[in-house]
């Protein structure tokens, strides 16, 4: 075979995942456009979609899919650590065992009991704003 050809049938490939890149971004748009009346189906559609489209990425552009096994033992640390994440996190992201006491939130809630709201827009007493006559 010839250095024309291999380039061809490299270029074809390429185009083909080119394509498919192109679909699996088109059904990304159309499972985020429909509107399921659980949003966990949408957020599995969209997941399944972009983890398809990295492999695709993975496999023929950084040209995984053309290395030996040992690949597999190298990813083997990264695997472990991205899967222990979001056990580690769930404590501070996942639990919300912390109340949202701030002084900007009982200020809010005290104005809202009050039955103030935006004193910019609700006082007729108000000084008008600069530049408004």
């Amino acid at each position: 075979m010839s250095d024309h050809d291999e380039n061809h049938s490299h270029a074809g490939t390429y185009f083909t995942v080119f394509i498919a890149l192109c679909v699996f971004t088109g059904l990304s748009i159309l499972a985020d456009l429909l509107s399921f009346s659980n949003h966990n189906v949408t957020r599995v559609l969209v997941m399944s979609i972009a983890t398809a489209k990295a492999l695709c990425v993975m496999m023929y552009f950084m040209h995984l899919k053309f290395e030996r096994a040992w690949k597999y033992l190298l990813l083997l640390p990264t695997g472990i650590l991205a899967s222990a994440l979001p056990f580690a996190l769930f404590p501070d992201v996942g639990a919300h065992y912390y109340t949202p006491d701030i002084p900007q939130v009982r200020e809010y809630a005290l104005q809202q009991a009050a039955g103030g709201g935006d004193h910019r827009h609700g006082d007729e007493h108000a000084k008008p704003e600069a530049g408004h006559h």
